[in-house]
């Protein structure tokens, strides 16, 4: 069994937990799913047993009544009502969001509300956090003494008192993965990675790589290998749910601009100029975001080309389908007492691939990569 706490009750958490137990009951294929039933974990071994926010609507709620809520159709397994969303930390981590929030260390201070959830952690006997909070504007700390004097003084962001909760969790009572799925930089943080290695802790991040990015990846590795010369790209993105609206203000923005454009250069070579980012809110678009991207090239000749592309994308359910890997996967680097980070797995899941340093690749070379470290061999290559 995988007992598995979000942290982060939005969109994403609800279409991970909807489409989980309806894979689980055999309802939906499991498109999206990338690793399929490839792992010796099924499905059925993940169990989600908490989930945490810090918006007044959703405290209190079961994720059942959420879902109701915000899920499209009437296809609710009634299992989500034996989840509760419980009061997570805030750290003003909804702070310029048009929402009531209010977190745990807001009545009883920092470091009672990090003992309360990790005795709670301790009682479910967690195995994996997944982190899918609305972006913050955060940078990396790096030195692990550092970070344990800022997160007893409430003077981290919440991604990162989580992860740094979890590395106390894991030293002393039990080995856990924390998947960092937003922009915030952990995997990509050598404090964190120096602290989950020493407290057998494992963390995955940082970004999930959904939508436009693996495509723009691929695509740049087509260019790299015919020996095209891009000469520039250009690429905005413009959603309607919480996130979108999160990256108005600019410093959360920079967060993900940071792990979008970063794979130009890693994969090309040299840096194209490019504009690579999410570049706006519009309400009516819902969870369905329009992505446009230019890419000019010089082919044999320096005749110039170039590509159009244009995309709509159901943004949190594509992130959902990653998460039921990235569960299972957490759980298997525990099995293997492979703490820290694991390059392997970032380079394939996320955008911004830890530790820090690492190179992005194409998204085809990093599932070779995956497929590798897991000891699986691609079923369209056997005999």
């Amino acid at each position: 069994m995988i007992r598995v706490a979000i942290i982060g009750q939005g969109l994403v958490a609800l279409h991970f937990e909807v489409g989980l137990e309806r894979l689980k009951n055999n309802e939906i294929p499991d498109y999206g799913v990338p690793l399929r039933e490839w792992l010796p974990y099924k499905y059925s071994d993940i169990e989600i047993v908490a989930s945490y926010d810090v918006d007044e609507s959703k405290v209190g709620k079961t994720v059942y009544e959420l879902a109701r809520r915000n899920y499209p159709g009437d296809s609710i397994p009634g299992s989500l009502k034996d989840i509760v969303v419980s009061r997570g930390i805030h750290l003003n981590s909804m702070k310029g969001l048009p929402f009531k929030a209010r977190g745990r260390e807001e009545d009883k201070g920092i470091d009672a509300a990090l003992n309360e959830l990790i005795d709670e952690w301790r009682n479910l006997n967690v195995d994996v956090l997944i982190n899918v909070m609305t972006t913050e504007p955060v940078e990396a700390v790096g030195d692990p003494r550092e970070i344990e004097r800022r997160a007893l003084h409430g003077d981290l962001t919440a991604s990162q008192t989580y992860a740094y909760a979890a590395t106390l969790y894991a030293a002393k009572y039990r080995p856990v993965t924390f998947v960092n799925a937003i922009p915030s930089p952990l995997a990509n943080d050598p404090g964190f990675i120096k602290l989950c290695t020493e407290r057998k802790c494992t963390i995955l991040g940082d970004d999930g790589s959904t939508g436009a990015t693996p495509f723009t990846a691929d695509l740049l590795e087509h260019m790299y290998e015919r020996n095209r010369k891009v000469i520039d790209i250009a690429q905005f993105n413009i959603g309607g749910n919480t996130d979108f609206l999160a990256l108005n203000l600019p410093e959360r923005n920079i967060m993900k601009k940071k792990t979008k454009s970063g794979i130009v250069e890693d994969i090309l070579g040299y840096e194209a100029p490019n504009y690579i980012r999410p570049t706006g809110y519009l309400e009516p678009l819902g969870d369905k975001k329009f992505v446009a991207m230019i890419v000019e090239y010089y082919s044999f000749g320096e005749f110039k080309d170039e590509f159009y592309i244009l995309m709509r994308i159901n943004d949190s359910p594509a992130l959902a389908g990653l998460l039921v890997d990235l569960a299972r996967i957490g759980r298997i680097a525990l099995d293997r007492q492979a703490y820290g980070t694991i390059y392997e797995v970032n380079a394939f899941y996320m955008k911004r691939p830890g530790p820090h340093g690492s190179r992005a690749v194409s998204k085809y070379h990093a599932f070779q990569k995956l497929l590798n470290w897991l000891g699986i061999s691609d079923p369209r290559h056997k005999a």
